[in-house]
């Protein structure tokens, strides 16, 4: 096999090994929102504790493969997405600080603070993923001088945008099932609700994806 194919399939290889294992984490702090009390929220959090910083270490290899092998294109998407990015950091940032912060304090707004700080960062990051998918299947603008010569709002169109709405509730479902299979008990059979809920929304968005990329951009 020809050494360019074997590196373009290697960060897509670690890309896929992000989206797996960091995509039920992000599906947990988004279902995190339904949840209700202290003692709930805290199984939850318990569930992805022991994994959820290993998961991103595929995203960090996947962006050094990219930079090893393809620098102008990791230069160009860096050019690119890089408001994106930074939203994204500032996302993982405070994920990683409500983890930490919220067993700190007893005071009941204390907590549900940082729940909702981990929830919304989730949300956030979950998007975000969607729409560079999005915009990577749309096409990016990009100058002779290999430069992205749009803004950061030029990301944010339909196409994009319905992509990032789809990849949040596939985390969504994923996170649900991962809860189902890590909990037991009335918590166990509140998770496999919404599976079945995640799953019909998933669905309908998957149907609506799929049309809208073969009428827009086939």
């Amino acid at each position: 096999m020809d050494l360019n194919i074997t590196w373009f399939i290697l960060p897509g290889v670690l890309l896929i090994g992000y989206a797996i294992p960091d995509g039920f984490d992000l599906g947990v702090g988004a279902l995190r929102l339904f949840s209700k009390g202290d003692h709930e929220r805290r199984m939850l959090l318990n569930a992805i504790g022991p994994v959820w910083d290993g998961n991103e270490v595929w995203l960090v290899t996947a962006g050094g493969a990219l930079f090893a092998a393809f620098p102008h294109a990791y230069a160009t998407a860096f050019s690119g997405f890089y408001p994106a990015f930074m939203l994204l950091l500032v996302a993982w940032i405070f994920r990683a600080v409500a983890i930490e912060f919220r067993s700190k304090e007893a005071m009941p707004w204390w907590r549900a603070m940082w729940d909702v700080a981990f929830s919304v960062s989730s949300i956030v990051a979950a998007i975000l993923f969607g729409v560079a998918v999005g915009n990577l299947i749309v096409g990016l603008p990009i100058g002779a001088d290999m430069e992205y010569t749009g803004g950061f709002f030029n990301l944010l169109t339909r196409y994009p945008l319905l992509v990032g709405i789809f990849n949040l509730w596939l985390f969504t479902m994923h996170g649900s099932i991962y809860l189902y299979l890590k909990t037991e008990g009335e918590l166990q059979e509140k998770c496999r609700r919404w599976i079945w809920t995640m799953f019909f929304i998933f669905m309908v968005l998957f149907i609506t994806t799929t049309i809208a990329t073969l009428l827009v951009y086939p």
